[in-house]
């Protein structure tokens, strides 16, 4: 019962997270590259190296935001409840 309660609080983290990955991302690419913004997929004027650069960065800054807040989470729901709110089967 009380893993139910821990998804509300799960979602805001991800949310705060998501938050947290952008600022850094924007950071990390103006130290790169001194660009204040990112290229898109879209943009004519961006070639293919910049463009896929930029995703590797952002997709590794999200990810490991998101397991260190989600972790982070978990442990702490934990601490507050003695119950683990996710997966908690061994794995080989």
């Amino acid at each position: 019962m009380n893993k139910l309660l821990y998804r509300p609080i799960g979602m805001l983290f991800s949310v705060l997270g998501g938050l947290a990955a952008s600022a850094v991302f924007r950071q990390v690419w103006k130290l790169i590259t001194g660009d204040k913004v990112a290229p898109t997929a879209t943009q004519r004027d961006r070639g293919w190296g910049e463009v896929l650069l930029a995703a590797t960065v952002q997709g590794a800054i999200f990810g490991l935001v998101k397991a260190a807040i989600d972790r982070g989470g978990a442990t702490g729901y934990d601490k507050l409840t003695g119950e683990w709110p996710g997966d908690t089967d061994d794995v080989d």
